[in-house]
């Protein structure tokens, strides 16, 4: 989609977005093509703090009197995508939920940082796999390539700077969002260099490789919901606590490293002692408990993890969902009953799972379709599957769309309708059925649980 003439669109949209910067009011409206919800809702953290209806033209408009200088999230039902605020700021968005992220551009007052931003969330995932071929190098001509492509982005801002002077706040998120990708790429190198080069033990690394340590701020609140810097913050507290469980304990049990819930203990500990913002600190200890819980450890194990983590991080703010997620695991073991849960077909009916399952194998698997990249290497995988294990019939389970979106996309990509079910409460199905992992899939006989942990590429 060309963003040029996205732009020239707003014209078209309000006048407000070349509007004088007010003093403390700040206006932020916008357009959704093919929205997916009737509504807009922005969060500052955890919170919300407005939420507004479309109009009949797919439209939104939010004043708010005045808001805290800093990075919020808006929400349009399922995605989220940052915005940067600022007292006095009049900023419109226009977006296509087809191309949710691709399509998301920003003008008026503010428009710089916050499509710099959407740049840098972009750039992020379009260099993932140029970055991952890259660990095959060695520890210097990696850090250059890496270095290379940061200083790229550096003065790409410094230019945005120069021609229109951001304010401190937003400079500094800005930068952030490059520094700490550039951090978050150099984290894992020596764990993905020993995979790509097939060698036995870890690199030696240069004295100076993990220099950029030296940089890491534990404690900035306004990072906190910075994607760049909290996928980092989960690679090294996870890098620290492997380095620190490999010196102080690999002596006594060579394998304890790999053991998930001895290392999952070293990661709660980690964080209890160098983090102290308070979110930070939550969200950390969430994705720990998460991490762990989800790769289906033994009961008991499970047990003793829960344990520990009540007596580190008790008054977390995640702690019921923690607490659901556990008991959820509990009730998905092998020989149990699938979990009450229903679906609908195409024409419209209800059906439970069991009912899906009854006198035959399943394999209920899931999918969306705003992850365009995870639906066709699913269905990839899925048409694979279905040839090489006649013996099973596999159920694709849609979460996270519109209705008339999944039947549309049920005759678009011809899909046998007689395999494909939709559920309308994603939260309910998350919740009772453990599905946060893509490739998670249920396999079960006549409503009966054989593996509710399995995987489509690695359980087969």
């Amino acid at each position: 989609m060309d963003k040029s003439l996205l732009l020239l669109s707003f014209l078209l949209i309000s006048s407000c977005a070349t509007s004088e910067r007010q003093a403390n009011t700040v206006h932020f409206a916008g357009e959704i093509v093919n929205p997916t919800s009737d509504y807009v809702v922005l969060y500052k953290g955890d919170s919300a703090l407005d939420s507004v209806s479309l109009d009949e033209n797919n439209r939104f408009v939010m004043e708010l009197d005045s808001v805290d200088e800093g990075l919020y999230n808006f929400y349009h039902y399922p995605e989220y995508q940052y915005v940067f605020l600022e007292s006095g700021d009049s900023l419109q968005i226009r977006l296509n939920t087809h191309y949710f992220d691709e399509s998301l551009v920003f003008a008026g007052e503010g428009e710089e940082v916050n499509n710099f931003l959407i740049e840098m969330f972009l750039a992020h995932e379009k260099e993932e796999d140029l970055i991952y071929d890259l660990y095959k190098l060695e520890p210097d001509d990696f850090c250059n390539r890496i270095d290379s492509l940061s200083e790229i982005k550096l003065v790409q801002l410094e230019e945005i700077h120069q021609e229109t002077p951001l304010s401190e706040e937003a400079y500094k998120i800005a930068k952030a969002s490059i520094d700490y990708n550039t951090f978050y790429y150099k984290e894992p190198y020596p764990y993905y260099h020993k995979k790509k080069k097939g060698e036995q033990s870890m690199h030696e690394l240069p004295d100076n490789f993990y220099a950029y340590h030296n940089n890491v701020d534990f404690d900035n609140q306004e990072f906190t919901y910075l994607r760049p810097y909290y996928n980092f913050m989960k690679y090294h507290l996870g890098n620290l606590s492997y380095i620190n469980c490999k010196k102080g304990c690999m002596t006594a049990n060579s394998k304890m490293v790999k053991n998930q819930l001895h290392f999952n203990r070293h990661q709660l500990y980690m964080i209890d002692s160098l983090v102290q913002q308070e979110v930070l600190r939550d969200n950390l200890f969430r994705n720990v408990a998460f991490e762990y819980l989800l790769k289906h450890d033994s009961e008991e194990n499970i047990e003793r993890f829960i344990e520990e983590f009540h007596n580190l991080s008790g008054n977390n703010r995640h702690i019921d969902e923690i607490d659901r997620l556990y008991l959820a695991i509990k009730k998905i073991q092998p020989d149990k009953a699938l979990p009450a849960i229903s679906v609908y077909d195409a024409s419209g009916k209800q059906r439970s799972l069991d009912e899906l399952s009854k006198d035959r194998q399943v394999v209920f698997y899931f999918w969306s379709a705003p992850q365009k990249g995870h639906f066709k290497n699913i269905r990839k995988r899925v048409t694979e599957l279905k040839s090489e294990y006649p013996e099973y019939t596999f159920i694709g389970i849609n979460l996270r769309t519109d209705l008339g979106r999944w039947k549309t996309m049920l005759d678009e990509y011809q899909l046998d309708k007689s395999e494909q079910f939709w559920a309308e409460d994603y939260e309910e199905v998350a919740h009772a059925l453990v599905v946060y992992d893509p490739f998670k899939s249920i396999i079960a006989k006549n409503g009966t649980i054989v593996d509710a942990f399995a995987n489509v590429y690695s359980s087969f």
